[in-house]
This record gives structure tokens, C-alpha cells and sequence, in this order.
């Protein structure tokens, strides 16, 4: 059996084993445990009681988190020349229509999200095979796909975020980066909770949030008590 480094003892004495600590506690615990040397992510892990597989339990939706992600997003708008401008002011990196759609298909992808308008989606359904396993399809469900793409563009700056629960029941984002405070880590992961109970579909039974767990890039997992968040 391999010996524990010196970071790695420190951290097993600072997380109990099987113990479910308050949201307010593990927000300045995961601060305490992350031993990278670069600003690690910080991820989220919540586990449903639904069943994915029936349209009628699928938990998907959008949150802007108040204290940002904590990370550069790069923001490309397929719009008309008429909101071009618009889209720029509001933070857009890039914007334009038939030049972009001919970058991504031969290949460029240098974005994290794309906001378009419903009068765009005839030349950007298509794009569906180079966007869609990358998770960036626009999608009018999660805000991407809208008349208004200066607001859009300016939520997406400021943190807002989309989710889905995967097939297995669980929600995995990224809801900001070790070097905030543990207050802003504490007001993200509450807004993104409380927005899945938000969403807590009718047909679902039993327990609701069956496990969260907060972590960092490499970090050990720590158990929130759902009770702590509610």
C-alpha cells in the first residue's frame, strides 16, 4: 500500500469520513483541501430521485450564479448585421453569421458558447454534428436561443449557466474557481441548489436531493447535508 503524502494526510485530518457537513461549512472546507497550484474549478454533484427517462422527471434549466463563474467565457452570437453591434456591446467576442458558420465547419471552435436567433436557426441547425457532442448547440430551452441576443450575451457574462440532470440522475456543473471567497462559493452553490429544488418536477417521488457533494479540480469529494440547503 502506497504511502500518503504530506498534502494528502492533511487533507484526510480536515474531511471526516462519512460525515455530511453544512453548505456554509464546506464552502470554506474545499477552499482548505485544494492543494493546486493553479485556480482549480470548483464542481458540483447532485444526485435526484427522478428517472431521466421519463420526460415528465427530466430536471434541465439555467442559473446566474451572483458572483460569476469565476472564468473567461468566450461568446460567439449568429445574428442578422442588424444586432451585430449589439451583441459586441454586451460582451459578445465575436458576431456575425455566414463567415462563423463556415469557420466551424471547417473546424474552429475556439468558443464556450454560442447565442443565436430563431431566424438563424436555418443555417445553424446544420451545425447540429460539429456542435451538439460538444455541448453547444444553441438551444432555446437554456436561453441560446432568443430574439433578445444582447441580453443573452450579457447574462452569459455575467455567470449564467446551464444544466441537465444525465441519465444516471446526477447534475454535474461548475459553479466557480477555489480563488473566490468562501462567502461567493457559499451564494453560487445555494442559487444553483435552490434553483434544482426550484424545478423539482411534479411527478417526482420520495427523496428529492438524495446527495450533493462539492469538490475542487483533484480535490476529495465532501458531503453536503441536503438539510443545510433547503
Amino acid at each position: 500500500m502506497s504511502k500518503l503524502t504530506k498534502n494528502q494526510k492533511s487533507v484526510a485530518e480536515k474531511v471526516e469520513a462519512g460525515k455530511a457537513y453544512t453548505l456554509k461549512e464546506a464552502s470554506e472546507l474545499v477552499k482548505e483541501i485544494t492543494t493546486t497550484k493553479f485556480d482549480a474549478s470548483l464542481d458540483i454533484d447532485v444526485r435526484l430521485g427522478v428517472d431521466p427517462r421519463k420526460a415528465n422527471q427530466m430536471v434541465r434549466g439555467v442559473v446566474t450564479l451572483p458572483h460569476g463563474t469565476g472564468k473567461t467565457v468566450r461568446v460567439l452570437c449568429l445574428c442578422t448585421p442588424d444586432q451585430e453591434e449589439a451583441a459586441k456591446a454586451a460582451g459578445a467576442d465575436y458576431a456575425g453569421l455566414d463567415e462563423y458558420i463556415d469557420k466551424i465547419k471547417g473546424g474552429w471552435l475556439d468558443i464556450d458558447v454560442i447565442i443565436t436567433m430563431p431566424s438563424c436557426m436555418g443555417k445553424v441547425g446544420p451545425l447540429g454534428r460539429f456542435l451538439g457532442p460538444r455541448g453547444l448547440m444553441p438551444n432555446p430551452k437554456s436561453g441560446t436561443v432568443t430574439m433578445d441576443v444582447a441580453k443573452a450575451v450579457a447574462d452569459v457574462k455575467q455567470g449564467k449557466i446551464d444544466f441537465k440532470v444525465d441519465k444516471a440522475g446526477i447534475i454535474h456543473s461548475s459553479i466557480g474557481k477555489v480563488s473566490m471567497t468562501a462567502d461567493q462559493i457559499f451564494g453560487n452553490a445555494k442559487e444553483f441548489i435552490n434553483t434544482i429544488i426550484r424545478l423539482k418536477p411534479a411527478a417526482a417521488k420520495g427523496t428529492y436531493l438524495k446527495s450533493i457533494f462539492i469538490s475542487s479540480t483533484m480535490s476529495k469529494g465532501i458531503k453536503i447535508d441536503p438539510k443545510s440547503v433547503e
